[in-house]
């Protein structure tokens, strides 16, 4: 007699099924309901198929589109799929590669035939079409195992040069799987798949791009093309998400810091940003704030080289791990002619290499190590407004977001073993009043050890158990804050706590960080003399709240949608004229609320008022105090506060008396 299978349920229960039986089995013993719902299974934890076979005993879990995570996954990946079976049907030649699911959607990767053109955006509402079709007709989606020489044989045959490329390259001894979408079209796949194309809804997935992209990401190979998409469970959810592009899109810092005049970016300092006055007037109130927030905190700023020798950070063992990304440069002599005219400047055979900083690490263990430092003077916390370059890809950089110059709010507490703790706490507290006042809510995340790293398990054990501890002293630790720890994603040299923001249309940033590093205190041979008269080493704790001034101003821009807090605005009032007659008492009010410290314009230009409402309501001004002969005569203001259609008519002395409250930066309010 053969031996049942045992396949134990979350509930507790245990199935009894014959060899050979599948999830999809399962769930039709325990009803139709279950078995119309269920599109995959985890099977001893791991996503499957609902349609293969179990291999012996085995815990399963149903997934059913309530499984949001694992639904999402599945029908991205399908939709991937689809899309190259609907390429492939509308364009025939066209070669297939590969195509994941992303975060929000899917792409694949794809050759024209060489009869025509790239394919492009116009091309894309007919293969939108041809998707629905191959959807609507529920075809099922079939898993095979096949050998390695099968598939070379099929994608030769097929010309399919990029898939044969592939397939030449997988290791013998690896189970290799085909997916077949009804009985005319295979791709090469590990899955899993949802059982039919039926299970995706028509409706809920839209191309949105094309782009260029290499095979395998070499720029030495062919050109393909990359088809983005984006891709959920129902029509509902994505109207959700086209909606929040659509907002996104109104709300794009570049597009704000051009209609505001904040800055600029150009070919000629790729990743470099140019402020103008507006733009740095906004970086000023912020750093102006945040060395408040230090200052209080108990910090001592200081300011550290651009250049430091390439020794140092391969001491530091920064060089090994992001030298690709640090910009080098020669140490570079005078060359004389003969005349002893003229400076050529030249490389010296023995030429040492500088690199330009990345980050500001290695800098302040050398201000530490300055000196004879003793426990008595721990812990000691150094800041700086550090500006550091990084070699991002061309294709990476990203307006604010993503640059190569960038300045941070960096600092470092250098701390003994039984300091870190409390250190780590009060920044968590720290970082909740910055935020607070920044109207941000967020979740902290804790990053675990990575698995190449440095340092020893202990050390990373007593790491990660100190961060944890300190948020909970913080009372931090709960879902309140979103609290969740995240494997494998610490710093190569420490675990780290991070501040994940969320912003007014949901989206979430990671901005803040503190890592408890006792790495690079020893790679340096930083030390203080301890109350038993020997050398110890200092925990080393890296921390920022902004991140870097760049990035957290876009997020702002985006956050507020342009429509900054006034004490942040860069022209928080406009004295705007109805008439030419009001010019004198316009520039009194000007003066006025200059003289109350209100950063203030005027706008006396023979244009109608409503002309110049709107002017100023694109450049996102907080208050426009609008005047005319009757406001001159009584001494009055008509104030036109941005978002609101009314105005208010107030005394002068009232209107700035409001001004100069809103536009006092929140940490210097009264309580």
């Amino acid at each position: 007699m053969t031996e049942l299978l045992k396949i134990s349920l979350p509930d507790g229960s245990v199935r009894e099924m014959e060899p050979g039986a599948t999830p999809a089995d399962v769930a039709a013993a325990i009803g139709p309901g279950l078995a119309k719902a269920a599109i995959a299974a985890r099977v001893d934890g791991e996503l499957r198929d609902l349609g293969r076979p179990f291999e012996g005993d085995a815990q399963l879990a149903l997934v059913t589109n309530r499984d949001e995570e694992d639904a999402l996954e599945l029908a991205r990946h399908d939709f991937a799929h689809v899309l190259a079976e609907a390429v492939q049907s509308l364009f025939p030649g066209t070669q297939i590669t590969f195509g994941p699911a992303t975060s929000d959607g899917f792409y694949y990767d794809v050759k024209a035939p060489d009869s025509r053109d790239p394919f492009g955006i116009d091309d894309l509402p007919a293969i939108e079409e041809e998707m629905r079709r191959i959807i609507k007709a529920d075809k099922p989606l079939k898993r095979e195992v096949w050998s390695r020489e099968q598939l070379i044989d099929k994608w030769e045959a097929d010309g399919e040069a990029f898939k044969a490329e592939w397939a030449r390259e997988l290791p013998e001894d690896e189970e290799l799987t085909v997916y077949w979408s009804g009985e005319d079209w295979l791709d090469m796949c590990r899955g899993p798949h949802l059982p039919s194309t039926g299970k995706l809804d028509p409706q809920a997935f839209k191309l949105t791009r094309v782009a260029g992209a290499y095979w395998r990401g070499d720029q030495n190979n062919p050109q393909l093309t990359r088809i983005y998409g984006t891709g959920w469970l129902n029509k509902k959810q994505l109207d959700a998400h086209l909606t929040r592009l659509e907002e996104a899109a109104k709300r794009d810092h570049r597009k704000l810091g051009r209609e505001m005049d904040l800055f600029h970016l150009q070919e000629e300092a790729h990743g470099s940003v140019f402020w103008h006055p507006k733009g740095y007037r906004i970086w000023r109130e912020l750093e102006a704030y945040m060395r408040r927030r230090m200052d209080g905190a108990g910090y001592r700023e200081i300011k550290t080289p651009q250049l430091m020798d390439v020794r140092q950070w391969e001491q530091s063992g920064h060089w090994g791990k992001y030298a690709e990304n640090m910009f080098a440069v020669p140490d570079m002599v005078p060359e004389v002619d003969d005349t002893g005219a003229g400076a050529h400047p030249k490389v010296a055979p023995d030429a040492d290499w500088m690199a330009i900083k990345p980050m500001n690490c290695p800098a302040h263990v050398l201000v530490f190590k300055q000196g004879i430092t003793s426990y008595r003077d721990l812990p000691i916390r150094l800041g700086e407004m550090g500006c550091c370059h990084r070699n991002e890809p061309h294709g990476a950089l990203h307006g604010l977001m993503r640059v190569r110059q960038f300045t941070q709010d960096d600092a470092h507490i250098f701390c003994t073993e039984h300091q870190v703790v409390e250190e780590v706490r009060a920044f968590c507290q720290l970082a909740d009043a910055v935020y607070s006042n920044f109207g941000f809510e967020y979740d902290i995340k804790l990053a675990l050890r990575p698995e190449k790293r440095l340092g020893s398990d202990a050390d990373w054990d007593r790491a990660e158990q100190e961060l944890r501890d300190a948020v909970e002293e913080a009372g931090m630790a709960n879902a309140d804050y979103g609290w969740e720890e995240l494997p494998g994603e610490g710093a190569f040299y420490a675990p780290k706590l991070e501040w994940h923001l969320t912003d007014a249309i949901g989206r979430t940033w990671q901005v803040g960080t503190i890592q408890g590093d006792r790495v690079l205190p020893e790679r340096l041979d930083a030390s203080y003399v301890g109350e038993d008269g020997e050398k110890h080493r200092p925990v080393m704790l890296h921390r920022a709240i902004f991140g870097s001034y760049e990035r957290f101003i876009g997020i702002l821009i985006e956050h507020f949608a342009g429509k900054l807090p006034l004490w942040l605005a860069p022209v928080q009032a406009v004295v705007a004229t109805i008439v030419s007659d009001a010019d004198g008492y316009a520039t009194e009010v000007e003066r006025q609320l200059a003289a109350a410290g209100i950063r203030v314009e005027s706008d006396l230009r023979n244009e109608k008022i409503n002309y110049k409402v709107r002017e100023h309501s694109l450049a996102k001004v907080p208050h426009l105090l609008v005047v005319g002969n009757r406001e001159a005569e009584e001494g009055t203001v008509a104030v036109r506060t941005l978002g609101q259609q009314h105005q208010k008519v107030m005394p002068l002395a009232e209107a700035i008396a409001m001004l100069r409250e809103d536009a006092t930066p929140p940490d210097l309010r009264q309580s």
